[in-house]
């Protein structure tokens, strides 16, 4: 017997999801990743030094690479959901056209800040190819670390941009970030 519930209202519905909200997610996923792999290594690498007095060949560069990686990858995922640390005092004593325009020259400014870094750093990750620099143990080449982290980064602007486009044309799909409870 299948009972149904004829009370009318309608079953609450998943947004939907773009092309734009998968990419987001997935670079959610890459930056959780990466958190993981970053405690892989410090838990392997505290294992093995401390039971059976050894390491794992270049962990120190590795720990350090990813870590970086993990920095910038971390910028993109809490770019756009507004997730970073924040102190709102003007914010909340506007109304919600104020509140409006202030989302939208901070998040613009930060698309300014992000886009400097990211030539910044594509610079960093030019001159460590060109300085051919390697890993102590291994002689692994670096410069892909720095590539991955600058892909990052380059998430981030996207994201960012992404995000102000939305504040601007439609600010409706961006208030879900503000709609979290904060932690006390």
């Amino acid at each position: 017997m299948i009972v149904t519930e004829t009370s009318g209202i309608s079953p609450v519905r998943p947004p939907r999801t773009g092309g734009m909200d998968r990419f987001i997610a997935g670079i959610e996923w890459i930056a959780a990743g990466f958190v993981g792999l970053v405690a892989v290594d410090i838990f392997v690498s505290v294992l093995l030094r401390y039971f059976f007095a050894v390491s794992i060949p270049d962990g120190y560069d590795f720990g350090r690479l990813f870590l970086g990686i993990l920095i910038f990858w971390g910028i993109a995922a809490t770019s756009y959901r507004g997730a970073h640390i924040t102190v709102d005092l003007v914010w909340e004593s506007v109304g919600p056209r104020g509140k409006r325009w202030i989302d939208i020259f901070a998040t613009s400014v930060l698309l300014l800040v992000v886009a400097v870094q990211t030539f910044t750093l594509l610079d960093k990750v030019v001159s460590t190819w060109a300085q051919n620099l390697v890993t102590y143990d291994l002689h692994l080449p670096t410069w892909p670390f720095f590539a991955v982290a600058w892909l990052g980064d380059v998430s981030a602007v996207i994201l960012i941009a992404v995000r102000t486009f939305r504040l601007v044309m439609t600010p409706e799909r961006v208030d879900e970030a503000r709609a979290l409870e904060p932690v006390e």
